[in-house]
C-alpha cells in the first residue's frame, strides 16, 4: 500500500485596510463603548434620579461640572458616528449607483461632522448660572 503526502499549497493572504474595514471596526467597538456610557445614562438619568424630577435646573446642576459634559461629549461621539454608520449601511444594501452612495456617503459625513461640532459647542458654552435662572421663571 503506498501512501501519498499531498502537497500543500501556501499562500500569503494580505489583508486591506479600506473605510469598510475601518467601518465595521468601528461600530464593533463603540458599539462596547456605548453599552458602557448609554447604560451608565440611563442608570443616572432615570433610574438613580426619577425621570420626573429632571428639569432645566437639574441639568444646570449636572452641567456645571466639566466631568459630566466629557461624559456627554464621549456619548455624543460615539452615539452619533455609530448610528449614521449604521444608516450608511442599510442605504447602500438599496442603492446600487456608485455615484448615488458616494454623494449620500459625503452628505452623511457632512452631518456627522457639523452635528459632532455643534452639539459639542453647545454643551461646552453651556452656562448653569443663566440656565438657573431660566429655570427660576418657569412653573414647577
Amino acid at each position: 500500500m503506498t501512501s501519498a503526502t499531498p502537497t500543500i499549497t501556501r499562500r500569503k493572504v494580505q489583508v486591506q485596510f479600506n473605510f469598510e474595514r475601518y467601518a465595521y471596526m468601528f461600530m464593533r467597538m463603540s458599539g462596547l463603548i456605548l453599552l458602557i456610557l448609554a447604560v451608565g445614562h440611563m442608570m443616572i438619568q432615570h433610574v438613580l434620579h426619577s425621570s420626573g424630577n429632571l428639569s432645566l435646573k437639574f441639568v444646570a446642576d449636572q452641567w456645571d461640572d466639566w466631568g459630566w459634559k466629557v461624559y456627554d461629549i464621549f456619548l455624543l461621539i460615539f452615539a452619533i458616528p455609530h448610528g449614521v454608520n449604521g444608516l450608511r449601511n442599510v442605504l447602500e444594501d438599496y442603492i446600487h449607483n456608485p455615484q448615488t452612495v458616494r454623494v449620500i456617503n459625503i452628505i452623511l459625513a457632512i452631518f456627522v461632522v457639523a452635528t459632532l461640532l455643534w452639539a459639542s459647542i453647545g454643551i461646552i458654552t453651556f452656562d448653569p448660572e443663566a440656565a438657573r435662572q431660566a429655570a427660576q421663571g418657569l412653573p414647577s
